[in-house]
């Protein structure tokens, strides 16, 4: 499905990482900011423990297997 370490940016891709639970590193910048699971998103933000994460602002790393 995805690889450790690959950027995840696209509708599709937060879609499959909510239905299937696969954990998110959330990176501003070279910056680690957290991880987790998504809660939800919208064409600008995604929330993850709790927390709206701007989509133009924040990279976005898929973890499976974390």
């Amino acid at each position: 499905m995805y690889l450790n370490g690959q950027t995840i940016y696209e509708d599709g891709h937060f879609k499959d990482h909510i239905e299937y639970r696969v954990p998110v590193q959330i990176y501003c910048g070279k910056q680690h900011s957290d991880i987790g699971f998504i809660e939800n998103f919208t064409a600008k933000f995604v929330r993850i423990n709790n927390i709206l994460y701007n989509r133009s602002l924040f990279t976005f790393i898929s973890r499976p297997g974390y």
